[in-house]
């Protein structure tokens, strides 16, 4: 099994075939990359250096920007998965059209980064339209579902749509347990994600064979993704699967740290997270599960809002969590980042044989 790549070019004229090739790469495997997509290089060369400009600032300059309770702002080595209980080696900007109200950096601090933001968010997004509307055709679903279900309504400001800047730190003189990772296994929670990688910062891997919604589902073979500038990696995620009554896979995915040859130096990428909207509905056409609806309709129906499904999303990714945000605070942090935090469900058996320590 492999991650395929799906040519755009000639995207009128081809649409019904790149629909039956992102149909049969969402099937299967869950992920795919895009080529021909249509976003100038220069533009996402531009926002990768406007990324590093910002991981380059002082923390406490980056900290007057903290990620806030709705999936915006600054973290760093905060997010413990919980496949693994170490600290992903890696800090992140999140950035939305809307609530950002106080989290954008000031341009004293990096100027024109707001603009220059909101610019690249725009074209990702207007290419994530056109992928999101091949969906919808291929489910056979109103064209418009998942555009409707994701982009902003004007004056609302209720899209959840994210643009994640993220800066791995560099390994150079470091050595790490057998269960630290740049960005340990996990499932996406949103509808689409689009993932931009630059040429030789690898490290990427996919694992197919989650079957619902909410199984853990990890085989044993890890397939690597080529980090290439020019193609666009994009997966399926947990709200485009239950929408599609499974049919469509959100697959766990990883970021291992470099190994043998391979540059130990800092990894840059850059995803941008399709979200439903807060008060749209989310249900296949088949039913498989109970809707997600607006808040209103919850204390009758006794089902999730769109707003909460990202909330536990969140809390089971433990993106939020107070305690390691706490230490983060107040140890270096190299030492936050080193330290086991907890043990996953799935490794107690082996921590119960052999203690799980940081190198």
């Amino acid at each position: 099994m492999h991650v395929p790549t799906i040519s755009l070019r000639d995207f009128d004229g081809r649409r019904d075939e790149i629909i039956q090739q992102l149909m049969d790469a969402s099937t299967e495997v869950g992920f795919f990359t895009l080529s021909d997509h249509g976003i100038p290089q220069e533009d996402v060369d531009s926002m990768f250096k406007m990324s590093q400009r910002f991981f380059a600032l002082p923390d406490d300059v980056k900290a007057k920007t903290p990620l806030d309770g709705k999936n915006a702002g600054w973290e760093k080595n905060t997010q413990v998965r919980p496949s693994t209980g170490t600290a992903d080696q890696k800090e992140s900007m999140q950035l939305q059209f809307a609530r950002m109200e106080g989290l954008w950096p000031s341009d004293e601090d990096i100027d024109g980064f707001k603009r220059k933001s909101e610019e690249f968010m725009h074209q990702v997004q207007s290419l994530s339209v056109k992928v999101m509307e091949c969906f919808a055709d291929g489910l056979g679903l109103p064209k418009d579902t998942f555009t409707i279900g994701t982009v902003d309504r004007e004056g609302k400001g209720d899209s959840q749509d994210v643009l994640r800047l993220l800066h791995y730190h560099s390994c150079e003189g470091k050595t790490f347990g057998p269960n630290f990772w740049r960005a340990g296994a996990h499932a996406d929670f949103d509808v689409l994600t689009l993932l931009f990688q630059r040429e030789g910062e690898g490290g990427l891997e996919v694992c197919p064979g989650r079957k619902v919604v909410g199984d853990f589902g990890m085989g044993q073979e890890w397939i690597p993704v080529e980090a290439r500038q020019d193609r666009i990696v994009c997966n399926i995620g947990d709200q485009l699967m239950r929408w599609s009554d499974d049919r469509l896979k959100s697959t766990y995915h990883r970021v291992r740290l470099p190994e043998g040859n391979e540059s130990r130096g800092p990894r840059y990428s850059m995803a941008f997270f399709n979200q439903a909207r807060t008060d749209e509905v989310i249900q296949g056409p088949n039913k498989k599960y109970p809707p997600i609806v607006s808040h209103q309709s919850r204390a009758e129906a006794d089902i999730q809002t769109g707003g909460q499904f990202i909330k536990e999303a969140l809390e089971r990714n433990r993106m939020q969590s107070a305690e390691i945000a706490a230490k983060a605070r107040l140890e270096s942090a190299d030492k936050v980042a080193s330290e086991v935090h907890f043990i996953p469900e799935h490794m107690k058996k082996q921590a119960d044989a052999v203690p799980v320590k940081a190198a």
